[in-house]
Order: structure tokens, then C-alpha cells, then sequence
């Protein structure tokens, strides 16, 4: 029986102040998946959490529930049960020499890279025996006609050399659009996505307008990132967020690794000095 990989996808931000085009997956493996669901759904029952979580609604009534629930999802991701992956661009690198076309789907452009490398799929095969991929994707904000187009360039993934020699497939029927308040996993990742976004475009410097301090919303949202970002850096310690994380154990480390963050250059850019902190 072929073995197999669940990937929750979801994006943030499409445009921030200093860094945009915010893209994040969440991995589970098929065997692992009934057990970090129904963890995690216990979790939010227990939690009295009845509503999808989201990064939006973190608020300070509900800030210990959310450390709470996140604390599960990070012992998932720390035991290397769940994997994340986050990418996202940075203002200042201008792309430069792009077709209309491109400029026009960039938004699906910069999800397949993210889908072809971010997990580093085509390292966690050494068994070659096939391995399927179910691809649950966030509802994907386009026409039906433009969607199922990204969808079958997806499945243009099966005819690259590294997915064909490391037996990774994906079909028609395993790529989904979910309702996120039914995917539990899919709840973490938001969580996730949001808090990077958050920071890195200084959110947390916000203050309502006529106001000289921050909300109770941003001040509880600053200290749910600053988990996040603790349980982070208790597996990489000094781990930065705006920078790719590296790969000093070697290429693989893009499959090995249970938490990894890229920040995607365009290989044709320019440099405007005006969008950096």
C-alpha cells in the first residue's frame, strides 16, 4: 500500500508593509494523522473553544486558551509529527523582467515553488515505495475556471525529475479545497502563518487611531508570537524568522527539519532601500 503525506496549505498577507505573499504548509504523515487530529480537537473541546481558531481572533479574553491549544500543535511539530513550513517574500527585492502573465498569476506562480520545495519532498523518500499526496488547500480566493487551471499546473509537479525519481504523486482527486473551521490542523497553521506575518510587518507596534498605546488585541496577540517563537527556538535556538533557515546538515534538511521558514528572492530583482525596517 502506497504511503502517504497531508498537507494543509494557507496564506497571509498578500501585501505588508515589509514583507508579503505570506504562504505556509502544515505536513502530517497518513499513519500520524487520526491521532494529531483527534488530540488536538480534544484540545479545543477541553479548551471550551467551539469556533474556528484563527490568528484574527486572538484576543486577550481568549489569549491563555490559544497557548494552550498552540502548545499541543508545537509538541506535535517538536516530536517532528507535524511539519510547518512558512515563505513569504520581502518588499525590498523588486522583482524585475516579468511578463504580464506572470505578474498577473504571481499568486499561483509563488504557490507551486512553495509546493515544489519548501518540504522538501523530493529527500523523504528512501524506501521507493510511492508515497501519495493529499493537498488540502485554503479556499483559493479566484475564478473556478482560474482555480481549476492551478490545479492541473500542479499536477505538472508529477513530471519533474525530482518527483518522478523520488516516487512522489499527486492526483486530481487528492487535491481539495477545504473549509478550514473542519480541519483542526488547518486551525494551527493559521495561527502560525498569522503570528510571522504579524511581526515581520510590525504589527505589533500598532495603535488605534488618536490612541498612544497599543490595543488589548495587539498586546495579546504579541504575546501569543512570543510562544510561538520561544517553542521555535526551543528546537533551532537563535532561529530567525526573516531569513531562510539554513541547511547546514545538508540539502535534506529541507525534508529533516520539523519547522523551516523561506524567505523567496526572485532571481531577477532590484533593490528599493525604501521598504526595509
Amino acid at each position: 500500500m502506497p504511503q502517504g503525506y497531508i498537507i494543509y496549505c494557507d496564506e497571509s498577507d498578500g501585501k505588508g508593509r515589509f514583507f508579503s505573499n505570506f504562504y505556509g504548509g502544515a505536513l502530517v504523515r497518513k499513519e500520524d494523522f487520526s491521532l494529531i487530529e483527534k488530540e488536538l480537537s480534544q484540545r479545543k473541546q477541553d479548551l471550551g473553544l467551539a469556533n474556528e481558531l484563527k490568528w484574527s481572533r486572538v484576543s486577550h479574553q481568549y489569549l491563555d486558551k490559544y497557548v494552550e491549544f498552540i502548545s499541543l500543535f508545537f509538541d506535535f511539530v517538536q516530536d517532528e509529527k507535524i511539519k510547518v513550513r512558512i515563505m513569504f517574500t520581502q518588499n525590498r527585492y523588486v522583482p524585475t523582467g516579468l511578463s504580464r502573465d506572470k505578474v498577473k498569476n504571481s499568486y499561483f506562480l509563488l504557490y507551486y515553488q512553495f509546493l515544489k520545495h519548501a518540504f522538501g519532498l523530493i529527500y523523504s523518500n528512501v524506501s521507493g515505495v510511492p508515497i501519495q499526496i493529499q493537498l488540502n488547500l485554503d479556499q483559493i480566493p479566484d475564478t473556478r475556471e482560474k482555480t481549476a487551471t492551478f490545479k492541473n499546473y500542479l499536477l505538472g509537479l508529477n513530471k519533474s525529475p525530482g518527483f518522478r525519481d523520488a516516487k512522489i504523486q499527486l492526483s486530481a482527486d487528492r487535491i481539495s479545497e477545504i473549509d478550514s473551521s473542519k480541519h483542526v490542523i488547518a486551525q494551527g497553521l493559521d495561527i502560525v502563518l498569522g503570528a510571522m506575518a504579524f511581526r515581520l510587518n510590525d504589527k505589533h507596534l500598532e495603535k488605534p487611531p488618536n490612541q498612544k498605546r497599543r490595543g488589548k488585541k495587539t498586546i495579546a496577540k504579541e504575546k501569543l508570537y512570543k510562544y510561538i517563537n520561544s517553542r521555535i527556538r526551543a528546537i533551532y535556538p537563535g532561529f530567525n524568522i526573516g531569513v531562510s533557515t539554513g541547511t547546514q546538515g545538508g540539502i535534506e534538511d529541507r525534508w529533516r527539519h520539523p519547522y523551516r521558514h523561506w524567505l523567496f528572492v526572485p532571481s531577477d530583482h532590484s533593490i528599493d532601500p525604501t521598504k526595509t525596517k
